[in-house]
């Protein structure tokens, strides 16, 4: 009796231990699935994605950055710009 109690013991760790990964790496997971689902699709053309990211390569790297909108007209010795040091 002591080994199907240890087996029940085990078999509820495991499920308890699978359903605790899932809830705590759930947005992971899920974006792996939905790759997996789309390279498995063979309908699936990655070109027809219409996506409203700016994957634009020209694009700036970081277009609201206070110190590139304020950037000065006439070429003043002192900068505005601090720099940190790492």
């Amino acid at each position: 009796m002591a080994a199907i109690t240890s087996a029940v013991i085990a078999i509820a760790g495991v499920v308890l231990g699978w359903i605790a990964i899932e809830i705590a790496c759930k947005p992971c997971l899920e974006k792996g699935r939905q790759a997996i689902d789309r390279s498995l699709n063979p309908d699936y053309d990655p070109d027809d994605d219409n996506n409203n990211n700016n994957n634009d390569i020209r694009a700036p790297l970081n277009p609201s950055h206070p110190d590139l909108e304020s950037q000065p007209d006439n070429n003043e010795t002192s900068s505005s710009i601090s720099t940190k040091a790492v």
